[in-house]
């Protein structure tokens, strides 16, 4: 039984193929190991990677996704972060950005998220719910900035116990991020199984949700519109060669195996 589940950001990692099938559609190739459990994917014009790669943690970084790997950006989710979160922003990946650069921040405000800055320019916003943050911030020893998503349960003892992590470099274009913002503040609910969360009391789950062809036939109108967003992208893109193999697909192959 799939119910409606809120809230969305607390419901769980969700199917992967919610991603994969939707940037395969969208002309991703696959250079997948059928030795290794991973999931390599690379954009048609082999300037993006993505890979999935789960490990026995499920707070550690189970999907990467990378620009070229010379003076690029990368980001990377944990294995519990919902994928209809991480697919606003690979949903974002394969339309054309937008001719002004998008303010992330009036989308956590407007969803009433507070907001904070400091002196040093570091930023957060924080979910009415204590618990889920968003923040942009400098490394302690230099002003190298990175933006970081978490949503951490306090322990009782003073101390917290990470849900899920999400990461990304400061150079990652605002367009993704705006896309992950909106999806994290998205009241619309998610599909899941009855107590398939990793913590059932903090969400609410209805029975009436979606269901089997209700389900499937979503999910192939998800597949149509990435087509569609990809062949927009390719026409609106000036004329470009492709190489044969290109430096993200190999760097992307033989990617770090997590252990």
């Amino acid at each position: 039984m799939w119910c409606d589940t809120t809230p969305r950001h607390l419901a769980g990692p969700g199917d992967p193929r919610h991603i994969t099938q939707a940037l395969r559609a969208a002309g991703w190739k696959n250079f997948d190991d059928p030795d290794f459990p991973h999931v390599v994917l690379v954009s048609p014009d082999y300037q993006h990677s993505f890979v999935l790669e789960p490990t026995p943690s499920t707070y550690g970084p189970w999907w990467r996704i990378a620009s070229t790997p010379w003076g690029g950006w990368h980001a990377s989710f944990g294995g519990n972060t919902p994928v209809e979160i991480i697919a606003g922003f690979t949903d974002a990946l394969v339309r054309t950005p937008p001719e002004t650069e998008p303010d992330i921040w009036s989308t956590l405000r407007t969803a009433d998220w507070t907001y904070e800055q400091d002196e040093r320019g570091n930023e957060q916003a924080r979910h009415p719910d204590g618990i889920t943050t968003l923040e942009r911030r400098a490394n302690l020893t230099s002003d190298h900035f990175a933006w970081t998503a978490e949503v951490a349960l306090p322990t009782g003892l003073g101390g917290h116990k990470r849900l899920w992590h999400a990461h990304f470099d400061d150079r990652t274009p605002h367009h993704l991020l705006a896309g992950f913002a909106a999806a994290l503040v998205d009241p619309a609910p998610v599909s899941r199984g009855r107590y398939d969360v990793p913590h059932s009391h903090l969400v609410t789950q209805v029975e009436r949700g979606a269901q089997g062809e209700q389900l499937a036939a979503a999910h192939e109108a998800r597949l149509k519109a990435s087509r569609a967003a990809a062949r927009k992208t390719r026409r609106s893109a000036a004329p470009t060669a492709q190489p044969p193999n290109g430096p993200t697909t190999e760097a992307a192959t033989h990617a770090p195996r997590s252990r």
